[in-house]
């Protein structure tokens, strides 16, 4: 199975940008979609980003809509998550996924393949 790293998480300020990419040990499939989920401490592990097998329909969480967006390479072996405007309650660990199907899916368990997340704290 491809492993997933998670990569560009780290400590900014309220307005700052980040960008986070998923880099996976071997070839991404390019027959799956992939996902951003991000966990807050004790909080549910929660659906941020998702993107389609060919990088064309994404999706992305209401909470982050206009200051997220996802993207994945025109190989599709990198899948990024660039974040603007960061605010404190976008601190959380950000999770990659890779889904079992082609389309876009917000549902975690719908998600068979996890990176060991990034840690993501926004702070003045």
């Amino acid at each position: 199975q491809v492993q997933l790293v998670e990569l560009g998480g780290g400590l900014v300020q309220p307005g700052d940008s980040l960008r986070l990419s998923c880099a996976a040990s071997g070839r991404i499939s390019s027959t799956y979609a992939m996902g951003w989920f991000r966990q807050a401490p004790g909080k549910e592990r929660e659906f941020v980003a998702a993107i389609d097998w060919s990088g064309t329909v994404t999706a992305i969480a209401d909470s982050v809509k206009g200051r997220f967006t996802i993207s994945r390479t025109s190989a599709k072996n990198t899948v990024y998550l660039q974040m603007n405007s960061l605010k404190p309650e976008d601190t959380a660990v950000y999770y990659c996924a890779q889904a079992s199907t082609r389309g876009i899916i917000t549902q975690k368990h719908e998600y068979n393949n996890w990176g060991q997340g990034t840690q993501v704290t926004i702070s003045s």
